[in-house]
């Protein structure tokens, strides 16, 4: 055939006339495609059909998700209704909050207490004589904490005979006042050294680290000998105590006693009467002299001292004053009571195992006057327990109250849709929302006195919507009045009364191994991994699908492109274009 011939064949089949001046070939390509595009877009319409062949994967992926809603919902309230059984268990222990016992003190300044659990209510009466104190002593007086320290030592000696002599002056460990503070806390003596200081000077401060009669502490040291000695200096116009000296050179020794409110001038001239008094009678009766003189005096900052020295300033003598001494400012003792009329010591202020349960803290002397104990229930521990309970019990059945609550939604289109909670349909909650709420129909078995028969005894009420309102005051009012009937209806006479009935009911519902939750659970898990294995075992006919249809548009696309090409070469021959078309040419 030739070329016109073909040309005409082909115009004849696209409906084309022969009385036409050109031919437009796009009309060729919608008769023999159905459209006039140059090509097909393979990836668009691969992905047009697989998603209507994945219909059922999206069906069953819906499906997933309404599961794994309820999973959800159902472990919210598993974990609600746990709470409201583990407080009924609190509420029917022995150890619970019925035990819990509350101490009040008529005097909490001077004496305070605290019981256990269990503790026997009651009343007791203490009396405080004095308290446990710590042992303490203070060194004489130096200018400052790094003042050189006297040649001399001091033995600490605890009550419990352990001992250490520490050495002071130049060269020794007690070189100053810091560092025999360092010396003594290396010891372990069960002490602790301090330097205090203010504006008259420095002294060290030994305080036994315990209270108690055990942890008393005793100092000794040497006296002092030479043939100088000046006593630890006073403030101006300050006195004396009343106390007694020994002075001593071979066997010559005078005592000279000081009395209350002397000064170190009336000192010095005792010390020199008594010395020649002594003197004279040694001299009549052949016997050896005391040569010591003694003289008042003050130092830089006016404080006033008494100076002991040698008459001949060779012959050594020796006073019961050691060159640096310490003054006990407070010995170590027990604590010292009566409780219910038994006299009792402690080595702490705090007494335990005096009366069983209770721990008594002592706080200050009473001056004979008793201290009354009272130890009863602890109604804020009961009201506390009880105010849970109620807290948890709404909790939980307000999440079961929102799965059957209406609600309404709006799409895009504008239809309005009404949905109850994905647990609607679920009979384990129909069955829950019955359970609890008979549970709480409770009644003390006929027969019984008490003042608590029933929730409404104790101000609980039940509000139109299923939750629990409590009445504080009520409830207050009975568990201080009646803190036994209480328990009694919460624990029965063997632990069988309301929180019994109610966990045994709830246990139903939350039992690890078979409650009705957990088989829910269960079933739950068990279609959604049958979902899964359902869209698993789908795959392979989809991706089969993408091959396959892959395959066959392309093969279209490429028909369709070697048509375009044609199309062009025709259009060239012809000598088609749009405007001698258009113009009639």
């Amino acid at each position: 055939m030739s070329s016109s011939s073909a040309l005409n064949s082909l115009a004849s089949s696209s409906g084309l006339t022969s009385t036409n001046s050109a031919l437009d070939l796009s009309n060729i390509l919608t008769s023999l495609s159905g459209s006039s595009t140059t090509g097909i877009d393979v990836n668009a319409a691969v992905s047009s059909a697989i998603y209507a062949d994945e219909a059922p994967e999206r069906v069953w992926q819906a499906d997933q998700v309404t599961l794994s809603n309820q999973t959800s919902a159902l472990n919210q309230l598993q974990t609600a209704t746990e709470a409201v059984y583990n407080d009924l268990q609190s509420l029917n222990t022995l150890t619970g909050p019925f035990s819990a016992m509350n101490v009040a003190s008529a005097d909490p300044n001077y004496v305070s207490a605290t019981a256990s659990d269990g503790t026997a209510a009651g009343t007791h009466t203490v009396v405080v004589n004095n308290l446990a104190s710590t042992a303490s002593w203070y060194s004489d007086l130096e200018a400052s904490p790094t003042t050189a320290l006297p040649d001399s030592s001091l033995t600490i000696t605890t009550a419990g005979g352990a001992t250490a002599t520490f050495a002071t002056g130049t060269g020794n460990a007690g070189d100053n006042l810091n560092d025999l503070a360092t010396a003594i806390n290396g010891a372990s003596l069960g002490v602790t050294a301090t330097v205090v200081t203010d504006s008259t000077g420095s002294r060290l401060s030994i305080v036994s680290n315990n209270t108690g009669a055990a942890s008393d502490f005793s100092i000794t040291s040497p006296n002092f000998t030479g043939t100088s000695w000046t006593a630890p200096s006073i403030a101006s116009g300050a006195t004396l105590g009343a106390n007694s000296m020994v002075i001593s050179s071979g066997s010559a020794s005078v005592t000279v006693a000081t009395t209350s409110g002397e000064t170190y001038s009336q000192l010095a001239d005792a010390i020199n009467s008594a010395v020649s008094a002594y003197n004279t009678t040694a001299t009549a009766n052949g016997q050896a002299t005391l040569n010591v003189t003694a003289a008042a005096g003050s130092d830089s900052s006016g404080d006033t001292n008494l100076s002991l020295t040698s008459s001949d300033g060779t012959t050594p003598f020796s006073v019961n004053e050691p060159a640096f001494s310490f003054t006990q400012a407070n010995a170590a003792t027990n604590a010292s009571a009566t409780v219910d009329g038994v006299p009792v010591q402690s080595a702490t202020n705090t007494l335990t195992g005096t009366i069983p349960g209770l721990t008594i803290d002592l706080l200050g002397a009473t001056q004979g006057t008793p201290v009354t104990l009272t130890v009863a229930s602890n109604s804020s521990a009961i009201a506390q327990a009880v105010n849970q309970f109620v807290s948890d019990y709404n909790s939980a059945i307000g999440l079961v109250n929102a799965q059957f609550t209406v609600s309404s939604s709006t799409d895009s289109s504008g239809n309005t849709t009404a949905s109850e909670g994905v647990l609607s349909g679920d009979s384990t909650i129909t069955n829950l929302q019955n359970a609890m709420e008979q549970a709480l129909n409770y009644t003390v078995p006929s027969g019984s006195t008490t003042s608590v028969s029933s929730l409404a005894s104790l101000g609980i009420t039940m509000n139109n919507d299923g939750t629990l309102s409590v009445d504080s005051t009520t409830l207050d009012n009975v568990i201080q009045n009646d803190p036994t009937d209480v328990q009694n209806f919460f624990q029965g006479q063997a632990l069988n009364g309301f929180a019994s009935s109610f966990s045994s009911v709830l246990n139903n519902f939350t039992a690890p191994a078979n409650g009705a939750f957990q088989v829910d659970l269960q079933s739950i898990s068990s279609q959604n991994n049958a979902l899964t294995q359902e869209i698993s075992d789908f795959q392979p006919y989809i991706q089969s699908q993408q091959t396959i249809l892959t395959a066959d548009y392309s093969k279209a696309e490429s028909s369709l492109q070697t048509m375009n090409q044609t199309m062009s070469q025709l259009n060239a021959l012809l000598g088609f274009n749009t405007s001698s078309n258009s113009n009639g040419g």
